[in-house]
């Protein structure tokens, strides 16, 4: 597993997730634990996009719903949290503002990683501001099988090194790790689907969302 080396004098190493969580599954859920322990993060803090900077193929359910099922999924892991810096904060969800807010946040040792997607990070140069994002903090690309990190164009375009086959240093000396976790072919498009479809996403979501989702009748037509 790919580690930026050993926690600081035990300082604590908090991680970054963000998304739209429409719904939550239990394929975020096994990446972030996954996460977690390949770089003893002491934190993964769930941040839920109130209003998506990039058009979304369908319409977002409410923020609220969205959060509850969240914070339902989260629930009995100590390591994650749910933050509403996104949701109180107007206008788009743009990551540039929110790695920014937590890295003013950090005590002395304290270490940032910004937990994305293996199809996020090959589109990062579309995303506002997007050369400062590297000179923040850390990156952890979730992987997948099928994904070759050298075609992400943002290491040509940036300067990156190529340390090791997962790790590549920016310029600024902060670094994208590739990070390959148990494969998960599940996505909340699927999800939608299915319930759409009259049928169970047991075993999908977390028990405890999945019964949210019948009792508020969301996703059905």
């Amino acid at each position: 597993m790919a580690r930026s080396g050993p926690p600081k004098g035990g300082a604590r190493r908090i991680g970054l997730f963000g998304g739209t969580f429409d719904p939550i599954h239990v394929g975020h859920l096994r990446a972030a634990q996954e996460v977690k322990e390949a770089f003893d993060l002491s934190e993964v803090i769930f941040i839920l996009a109130a209003v998506p900077p990039h058009k979304v193929p369908h319409p977002l359910i409410a923020t609220a719903d969205r959060w509850e099922m969240v914070k339902l999924a989260i629930a009995g892991n100590p390591a994650f949290t749910l933050s509403d810096i996104e949701i109180r904060r107007e206008g788009r969800s743009y990551s540039i503002e929110t790695i920014s807010y937590y890295r003013r946040t950090l005590a002395q040792g304290e270490e940032l990683f910004f937990i994305i997607g293996a199809d996020a990070f090959c589109e990062i140069e579309t995303w506002k501001d997007y050369p400062q994002l590297f000179t923040l903090c850390d990156f952890i690309v979730i992987s997948r099988p099928e994904f070759d990190p050298l075609q992400a164009p943002i290491f040509a375009s940036a300067g990156f090194k190529q340390e090791t086959h997962a790790r590549f240093r920016h310029p600024s000396g902060h670094a994208v790790f590739i990070l390959d976790v148990t494969p998960c072919r599940i996505s909340s498009t699927e999800i939608r689907r299915i319930t759409e479809e009259g049928k169970a996403i047991t075993y999908l979501v977390p028990a405890t969302v999945e019964a949210y989702i019948m009792q508020k009748r969301l996703y059905q037509v």
